[in-house]
């Protein structure tokens, strides 16, 4: 049981770390909801599950769902769907198009 407990720990410092360090928001929010599942299993093991039921709730449910509603509702995560009729797709720039950019030749 101290090597799981200790292995627990261990993850859980991992996952401290790559939320503070990844750029991308989602990626940010699935470890935080992992975050809060394994600190439910270390209530768990010390045997307290009523704190080990809140934290899941809460922490991996409650507010992992917020955290999704706001990113959707600020437009950092974008429907797979475009939505907008407008949208053109034969004006895309292709991987080898070359875009014009204003340049600065100094005296």
């Amino acid at each position: 049981m101290k090597i799981f407990m200790i292995i627990l720990f261990a993850v859980l410092i991992i996952c401290a770390i790559i939320v503070t360090v990844t750029k991308n928001l989602l990626n940010s929010i699935l470890v935080y909801m992992a975050f809060s599942l394994i600190m439910s299993i270390i209530w768990i093991c010390l045997q307290s599950p009523d704190l080990a039921i809140t934290e899941a709730a809460v922490g991996a449910g409650v507010t992992t769902v917020l955290f999704i509603a706001t990113l959707k509702k600020i437009h950092a995560i974008q429907d797979d769907r475009r939505e907008d009729e407008n949208f053109d797709t034969e004006h895309e720039p292709e991987l080898g198009d070359v875009q014009e950019e204003d340049t600065y030749e100094g005296k």
